[in-house]
């Protein structure tokens, strides 16, 4: 049921939230009013630099425990309160934002080499598997995550999104079925510079989660669609997969379609994927919408359970689970995209004019 809608500039013009916020409205009855999210790109120049750590914490004392460890473990350049209007919503979490660089001193002391980002997600884990009452749900440079319980147009307001300018925008409207709808549970998912929406079902949520425990991932959202934030990280930023590859990885194509792959060399990378990456891949009716740093792309399952269309206007693309939702982004698309099942609808902004939009690497 869940609605998805992004919108992604080429050149990255900034605008607010008001176009993402009428693709996904006109959505609300794919959702309950138990969870909805958007995220936004671009929205930090000032602290572009800098690592962004949205924390929601039950109570004081929550935020203030989170806000003591990162004082330990990171430099912190800057700290607010998020801006709300709680005439929206009168229940809800504290949320803060903190503005970090890991200390150089403590990188330094490892016996081995560790990244920045390998840190910082080290230490958003922790955060989210051991303090009680507060967890972090958005951690990567120049982007934020802003969700929580209610319908789409309560957290556009509730976060008051008018007042941010990004230049790559996802939103998602939840309809939870067999797990719980929490604020923790709401879309966008973020590690670092991922995030992504979904609408479906991970059914192979155990054998992916245990998969990513091997790498030091932790899920504690209670919900399947976590873990696809974080195969993301770990196929595409640590094992160096291209976005195509990854796709493969998560939504491979049948075994029958790779023996009637011609090119023997094709054969071999879907084969090395197929069997590298069995556990990586993800079973179940599912539309996938995930924004990265340089760009954005979608992705179905191989039976397509789950709609997603595509639509190109000038510098702009636009996704969305329902083709009214593009018009409503933009009345004067140029061209509409269905993808076939299982095909990667991919906009890379580092390749410019020769982003792959409904291009399909392989013949699935």
């Amino acid at each position: 049921m869940c609605g998805i809608a992004g919108l992604i500039s080429r050149q990255r013009v900034k605008e607010n939230g008001k176009r993402i916020k009428q693709g996904i409205v006109l959505q609300n009855d794919r959702g309950n009013g138990l969870g909805a999210g958007y995220a936004a790109y671009g929205i930090y120049p000032d602290y572009a630099d800098l690592y962004a750590i949205h924390v929601m914490a039950m109570d004081e004392e929550s935020m203030l425990e989170v806000q003591s460890y990162l004082q330990e473990h990171f430099v912190i350049q800057h700290m607010e309160d998020i801006p709300i209007w709680n005439r929206v919503i009168h229940d809800h979490p504290l949320v803060k934002r903190f503005f970090v660089e890991p200390k150089e001193s403590i990188i330094k002391a490892f016996p081995v080499p560790v990244s920045e980002d390998n840190y910082t997600i080290e230490k958003v884990m922790a955060i989210n598997d051991r303090q009680e009452g507060a967890f972090v749900f958005s951690s990567g440079k120049d982007v934020g995550v802003f969700k929580g319980g209610g319908t789409p147009a309560d957290i556009y307001d509730f976060f008051c999104l008018d007042d941010y300018e990004g230049y790559t925008w996802l939103a998602h409207n939840r309809f939870p079925t067999n797990t719980p709808g929490w604020w923790g549970g709401a879309h966008p998912f973020n590690l670092l510079g991922w995030s992504i929406v979904h609408n479906g079902e991970i059914s192979s949520y155990g054998i992916n989660r245990r998969y990513l425990e091997g790498f030091g991932y932790k899920c504690r959202m209670q919900t399947d669609s976590e873990v696809v934030a974080y195969l993301l990280d770990l196929l595409i930023r640590r094992h160096g997969l291209t976005i195509e590859e990854a796709t493969l990885a998560l939504a491979p194509p049948y075994w029958a379609s790779v023996e009637r792959e011609k090119d023997p060399e094709v054969e071999q990378r879907l084969l090395a994927l197929k069997i590298i990456y069995e556990s990586a891949m993800l079973n179940g009716p599912f539309a996938i919408l995930a924004g990265f740093d340089n760009g954005m792309f979608s992705i179905t399952d191989n039976t397509k359970l789950r709609p997603m269309t595509v639509g190109l206007a000038d510098d702009y693309s636009y996704f969305a689970s329902e083709v009214s939702a593009l018009y409503e982004m933009e009345p004067g698309l140029e061209r509409v995209i269905t993808p076939r099942a299982g095909q990667p609808c991919i906009v890379n902004l580092d390749h410019g004019a020769e982003s792959r939009e409904a291009e399909a690497p392989i013949t699935r």
